[in-house]
Parts: structure tokens; sequence; C-alpha cells
């Protein structure tokens, strides 16, 4: 009996493909969603939302003034594919992809 291999495909990012498949159609390796754009780091903060996340990515802002730097936060939101299963905690990686509803513009693409 001859074995079918799971396809993933290239989306171009030098990213380990996930082990797992899905038959998720806005999956950047199993479906057809296309990224581009962005791609941030950030540990999730939520996991509530079905197959969404929250992303918090913390970085330091230069205030001239006073010649300091101040730490700011950030959240984006991002489909998370079922082949990638994240936890709140983890690191993730994220890129930038087209609008999918009207706060999701993200994708998550490894656990990092």
């Amino acid at each position: 009996m001859v074995e079918k291999k799971e396809e993933t495909r290239n989306i171009g990012l030098n990213v380990k493909a996930p082990t797992k498949s899905c038959n998720d159609r806005n999956c950047p390796f199993h479906g057809s969603l296309s990224v581009r754009g962005q791609v941030l780091t950030g540990v999730v903060s939520s996991i509530k939302m079905q197959d969404s996340i929250i992303v918090k990515r913390e970085y330091t802002h230069r205030v001239p003034k006073y010649e300091r730097y101040e730490k700011r936060t950030s959240t984006y939101s991002a489909h998370c594919p079922p082949c990638i299963k994240a936890k709140v905690g983890d690191n993730v990686r994220i890129a930038e992809c087209r609008p999918l509803s009207k706060t999701i513009s993200f994708v998550t693409i490894e656990k990092i």
C-alpha cells in the first residue's frame, strides 16, 4: 500500500511547517491564504476566540525630551490554524495577511 505524503505549501518565509495537517482554508500551509508584509513575534495572552488568538508584543519607545526609553505594549488579533496548537504563554510568530474579519489581519505561522 502506498502512503500519501502530506504536502505543505512553501509560504516564502524561513519557518518550519507544522507536522500536523488541517482542513482550514485560512491556513497558510494547508489552505490558500497568502502572507505578506510584517512578521512579528509576541506572547499569546488569550485563546478565548474560536480559531483566533490575542498576541501581546512589548517594545521600547524613546522619549527624546528625557533621553530615556519607556516600555510599551501592543495587542494583535491573529488567526490560529488547527495545525498550530497555541496556548496562553507561548511565544509565537505571526505574519500579516489579507483581512479575515474586522479585527484580524494576521495569521500564526509558528510556535517558537
